[in-house]
């Protein structure tokens, strides 16, 4: 299942060939696009599920449970995102030692962290369904649902590094097969247990931790199957040495609150809209559908940026950065129109696909041009999120994310005591303008911190950063 692909000169002979560099973004991230797609179309099953049983306070519990679990995995997604650009830049080097290392560190990292989260789960999921608000019926709902989820807590974080770790090497077709075969264990688990078991609300979340355990075993087949051969014993002393160590928790510890703050944002966003009653909570939650499904199709290109990008680190050369940079950026471009025209002609079929309840429905339409102009302010933002992280240039990432964060709350404070929900709305879509707008300003820099190879020449650098798209 393997193809040795050839890889784009890079240095000075890249720009005589840029229509290789267009193939070479395409064959990255078109499986990487269809891998990420099968998680929002996951998400669009449990809504409408969710949607499909009597009253909205179920889809709010759903909407509460899901929030939860962006805080608790997606809050640690620096396993996924500092493991790719870690690996994309061993693999750049040909660091062979450096692609075994890394996986194994962010491997017990992922263990430890979910075993932790175990062990504080009736803490934690009290205190944070409780602080996002919403009636009693969807708080009950959504701790029935956490709680039958929450289980597969480490197995979870471990599928976070074994993507990141494929990505990160450029094995995109394997990472299609494994997200692929998650998404689509988790939607069989769903139906079963949700109209075969009567398990409710509960059942979704039980489908959703069983598919983890299932896609992790997946995943560490193949990780066992693809291991570097031939390389001397694991050891202690390399495995926690101290430089390695350091770099690590640098990396996550920037990524992770990064990603805090864009969990704190989701979070304000889905507690204000709370306040205005179960029905714009249920038809916010069916509208950030359309955000999360093109974050994850536009997050498919930011995936191939944090590949090309720390290849291209990795053997030292600032043509080819430059080359990744410009074209993943160009296709995201192209993407987010494409997202645009969707949501514009198909919105509110989509709507009434997700929900049979006529209230939530209605507000769901009135607030959709939001959804619409939505990913042609995002897109920047988030191709650029994939090239700092692939550059390992966390600290730029995480100030970005502060100041738009800081943004996001001013315009919120604001815009909500005027416009409502409208105001709401404008306050989300300044915050992913203020993402672009940030990281853009701080892109010249890390373009001149890469070095220029010399005597760069066709297939100079084919070795190291050239990869195998399985």
């Amino acid at each position: 299942m393997t193809d040795h692909l050839p890889t784009p000169p890079i240095g000075a002979a890249a720009a005589a060939l840029p229509v290789r560099w267009h193939r070479r973004v395409l064959t990255l991230a078109f499986p990487i696009v269809l891998a990420n797609l099968t998680q929002p179309i996951l998400g669009a099953v449990d809504t409408a599920v969710a949607g499909h049983l009597d009253g909205a306070a179920y889809l709010g519990g759903v909407a509460l449970g899901g929030l939860f679990f962006s805080f608790v995995f997606w809050g640690f997604g620096f396993l996924r995102m500092g493991t790719t650009g870690l690996v994309a830049q061993a693999h750049g080097a040909n660091d062979r030692t450096g692609l075994r290392d890394n996986i194994v560190r962010a491997m017990l990292l992922a263990f430890a962290i979910g075993a932790l989260v175990l062990m504080l789960q009736t803490p934690l999921i009290h205190y944070a369904v409780h602080a996002i608000g919403g009636s009693g019926d969807a708080m009950a709902y959504a701790r029935a649902y956490c709680h039958a989820r929450i289980w597969a807590a480490p197995l979870a974080l471990g599928n976070y590094v074994v993507l990141g770790w494929l990505l990160g090497t450029q094995r995109v077709r394997l990472a299609l097969l494994t997200q692929a075969f998650i998404n689509g264990a988790n939607i069989v688990a769903v139906l079963l247990y949700v109209y075969g078991f009567g398990w409710g609300v509960a059942g979704i979340g039980a489908a959703t931790a069983t598919a983890d355990a299932l896609g992790f075993v997946l995943g560490a087949l193949l990780l066992w199957r693809l291991r570097p051969r031939g390389l001397a014993p694991l050891n202690r002393a390399s495995l926690f040495d101290r430089v390695a160590l350091t770099r690590l928790i640098t990396l996550n510890r920037d990524i992770f609150v990064r990603t805090l703050c864009l969990l704190i944002v989701f979070a304000w966003f889905a507690h204000l809209g709370a306040r205005q009653g179960d029905a714009t909570l249920a038809a916010n939650a069916l509208l950030l559908n359309f955000q999360t499904f093109m974050a994850y199709g536009l997050d498919g290109f930011a995936h191939a940026a944090e590949a090309l990008v720390g290849a291209a680190i990795g053997a030292r050369d600032r043509h080819a950065f430059r080359h990744a940079v410009r074209v993943t950026l160009l296709w995201s471009a192209l993407g987010a129109l494409g997202f645009t025209l969707a949501y514009e002609f198909a919105g509110p079929w989509i709507i009434y696909r997700l929900t049979d309840q006529a209230d939530v429905r209605a507000i769901a339409i009135a607030y959709l041009p939001w959804a619409v102009v939505s990913p042609v302010v995002s897109v920047c933002g988030f191709l650029l999120d994939g090239v700092f992280i692939g550059a390992t240039r966390t600290r730029a990432l995480m100030l970005s994310m502060v100041v738009s964060f800081a943004v996001f709350v001013a315009a919120s404070w604001g815009l909500l005591t005027l416009f409502g929900n409208h105001g709401l709305w404008a306050a989300m879509t300044v915050f992913m303008a203020a993402r672009g707008l940030t990281l853009l300003c701080a892109l010249p820099r890390l373009t001149r911190s890469v070095p220029v190879m010399p005597h760069a020449t066709p297939g100079a650098s084919a070795d190291a950063s050239g990869a195998s798209i399985a």
